[in-house]
């Protein structure tokens, strides 16, 4: 059987919660994407009631287990097209400006930048006040000016595009994403 030559997307998901229900609903709407998940990622995704064993099932999802982060190989092979870190921590993010690679996702943005594959990151501290959902409710958040720097920073460096919402999030993605399921379609009637 012929390998498939779909471009695919590598997702990489941090240890933040913020915006997170919206990003597995662009994740969703991918037609070929890999999950990358941190080992603070697959905490918090079990946390906010996402449990990997779930995502597993959907998708092929690679986990922050050995300290070579192996599937990084995948990138030298051609099959990823485009890296989305959403949403990012500001560790990650300084991490990624620092050059810093010591996770699986900080690694595989390094190996995109190294393979000039572009990437797209939703980077979670990017305004002085911002309200984020926590498993308890909303939350106010307050980013340091050490972290609003460095999501500047990263929007500086090479093969990177930072979105500061999920909205831009979704217009960075529309090309790629399949249309949302509809909801509102009536239901049929049998014997009418």
């Amino acid at each position: 059987m012929a390998e498939d030559k779909t471009p695919r997307v590598a997702w990489g998901f941090t240890g933040s919660g913020h915006f997170l229900p919206e990003c597995l609903a662009l994740v969703e709407r991918l037609p070929a994407v890999d999950l990358f998940l941190s080992r603070a990622a697959a905490e918090v995704l079990q946390v906010y009631g996402y449990p990997v064993r779930d995502l597993q099932a959907r998708f092929r999802v690679f986990r922050d287990s050995a300290a070579s982060a192996p599937p990084v190989g995948l990138f030298y092979e051609g099959r990823y097209d485009l890296v989305v870190v959403a949403p990012a921590t500001s560790n990650s993010v300084a991490k990624m400006v620092c050059g810093i690679s010591d996770t699986l996702v900080t690694n595989i943005y390094a190996q995109a930048g190294k393979c000039r594959i572009p990437s797209l990151v939703f980077a979670c501290d990017a305004s002085p006040e911002l309200v984020t959902e926590a498993p308890g409710g909303p939350v106010p958040v307050y980013p340091r000016p050490i972290d609003l720097r460095n999501t500047e920073a990263l929007a500086g460096l090479a093969y990177t595009e930072v979105v500061l919402g999920p909205d831009a999030l979704a217009r960075a993605l529309s090309p790629r994403l399949l249309p949302p399921a509809r909801c509102d379609a009536a239901p049929s009637q049998a014997g009418s």
